[in-house]
């Protein structure tokens, strides 16, 4: 009941004379009683609501997503197909390898359920994990700012510079201070953490952002870039595959990113059973020997 129904029940009560009194006394205790469970239950829901936000949530968006996983019996991960040496599907057999390919499974060993492979990339990544497309995104990715305001990311458990892939014999880069140069064309991956970080450097050179389905190879034998910028892991597949490839490493550290496992930013709980799952695999040795496989020790984060 409103504030002036409130006022006209009081009006009515003490100018009732000639009125039996009892009864407009009793609906005036009802009324009371009625406003003061409505005050409750605000105030019920308002507590409840801080207790959630204090917890990490944001309402609907807090999803139980270890209970989730384990009632569904599987964990959904997002990976990239194409990222040799962290979660390559290979082309021909379309079998999965490489570093987070194990240790994603090791997280299923861990929580005891199925591993469910997600197609994802550097470009859709985001959409991805914020619109439950998958669990958790485990390809290598790179904890920018940008991505950092938006997904939740346990800790680090590998790091990377940024190296330069040319062709062998190049007459325009041949090393690292060939690439900033007038004329000069660059190409990085759209999405990945190379492309905001060239844009911002370079000052002479041309940036060209590759989108798929093109690749940095190509358009480099194609001739349409000089150069691309790629990080260590990926160097891997040219320095193994390609023998028209060339990699330039940076005098210096150029640019180190710190690469984590991205989740929903709304999901504590499900946030520490990963960093906590990063954590384990750091001090077990599992992290250790998923890096000695796949050439990857010297960029893996140990204790």
């Amino acid at each position: 009941m409103s504030g002036p129904a409130l006022g006209r029940v009081a009006v009515r009560w003490r100018a009732g004379a000639g009125c039996d009194a009892a009864p407009l006394r009793a609906t005036w205790w009802r009324v009371l009683g009625g406003a003061a469970g409505v005050a409750a239950g605000v105030a019920a829901r308002l507590a409840l609501a801080a207790a959630v936000l204090a917890l990490g949530g944001a309402g609907p968006a807090t999803a139980g997503t270890l209970e989730t996983v384990r009632s569904r019996g599987s964990v959904r991960v997002c990976v990239w197909p194409e990222y040799y040496g962290i979660s390559l599907r290979h082309p021909r057999t379309q079998a999965w390898e490489g570093l987070d390919i194990d240790l994603s499974r090791e997280l299923g060993r861990d929580l005891g359920v199925a591993v469910e492979y997600v197609d994802s990339s550097f470009a859709t990544l985001v959409r991805d994990v914020l619109g439950r497309r998958c669990d958790v995104a485990m390809f290598a990715v790179a904890m920018l700012p940008a991505r950092q305001e938006q997904l939740r990311f346990t800790r680090a458990y590998l790091q990377s510079d940024i190296y330069a892939v040319t062709l062998r014999g190049s007459r325009v880069v041949a090393r690292w201070e060939d690439i900033d140069r007038p004329g000069v064309v660059v190409g990085v991956q759209a999405g990945t953490f190379m492309e905001p970080v060239m844009a911002a450097r370079l000052q002479q050179a041309r940036l060209v952002r590759v989108q798929a389905p093109h690749t940095r190879e190509r358009e480099l034998e194609s001739g349409r870039i000089d150069v691309f910028m790629t990080d260590y892991p990926y160097s891997r597949r040219l320095l193994d595959n390609a023998d028209w490839a060339v990699l330039i490493s940076p005098p210096q550290p150029f640019q180190v990113m710190p690469y984590g496992y991205a989740v929903h930013p709304h999901d504590a709980v499900w946030w520490s059973e990963l960093d906590g799952f990063v954590a384990r695999i750091q001090r077990d040795g599992r992290l250790r020997a998923a890096a000695q496989r796949h050439r990857l020790l010297p960029i893996a984060q140990l204790p």
